[in-house]
């Protein structure tokens, strides 16, 4: 039986397992994964180191930043045009990542991970919505074994959680935490594979 879906989008809490069990669901199905691989590409097109890219990965500039971004490339006058700059940034990133999810969109058979592609593509057609999350100590436990010694790994998440928050609010005008983004939402407190069966699964069953 053909599966109703061909494109699959993992929004996740920070240390939940998300990125992982998008890794088993892609290795499952052999499909394409756009995880690292859409930081690669955003390096790519911008002509910028691949950590350049990921270091502005999911964040929003700040609001100084945003405020006199469009003086950039004008004289001191604040009018008189020098020579253009070709600037990198957050917002630079976030737009090349909308536009790159998209396309791998319309080739299909792929898991996309974050980046607010669960509101870029919210109503598009074959398109299952999966959101991964974990009780607070499964995701401490988690980044512990993953974070620098010495991290503090509570504060690591409150501060991720609002960057991701801010991230798709600031873009879409969306919260990534409503239920209704979604056609399934999981607790990651079972192993991988498991988590990536069951949200297989769903996607049969529909």
């Amino acid at each position: 039986m053909k599966m109703k879906y061909e494109v699959l989008t993992i929004a996740r809490e920070y240390g939940s397992g998300g990125a992982e069990i998008a890794r088993v669901i892609a290795a499952s199905l052999g499909w394409k994964l756009l995880d690292n691989a859409l930081i690669a590409e955003i390096s790519k097109r911008a002509k910028v180191p691949a950590r350049e890219a990921a270091d502005v990965d999911e964040l929003v500039d700040p609001w100084v930043h945003r405020l006199t971004r469009p003086l950039w490339g004008r004289g001191g006058d604040g009018f008189s045009a020098i020579a253009p700059v070709d600037l990198f940034d957050a917002g630079a990133a976030a737009g090349l990542a909308d536009q790159i999810i998209k396309e791998t969109y319309r080739a299909g058979r792929c898991v996309i991970v974050g980046r607010g592609a669960q509101c870029v593509l919210q109503g598009k057609e074959g398109v299952f919505h999966a959101f991964v999350y974990a009780s607070w100590a499964d995701r401490v436990r988690r980044l512990q074994s993953r974070l620098a010694p010495g991290t503090n790994v509570e504060e690591a998440l409150r501060s991720m959680d609002a960057e991701r928050l801010g991230y798709v609010r600031f873009h879409y005008g969306k919260n990534r935490l409503d239920p209704h983004l979604y056609d399934l939402m999981i607790n990651s407190k079972i192993r991988p594979e498991a988590v990536a069966r069951l949200i297989v699964l769903a996607m049969e069953a529909v």
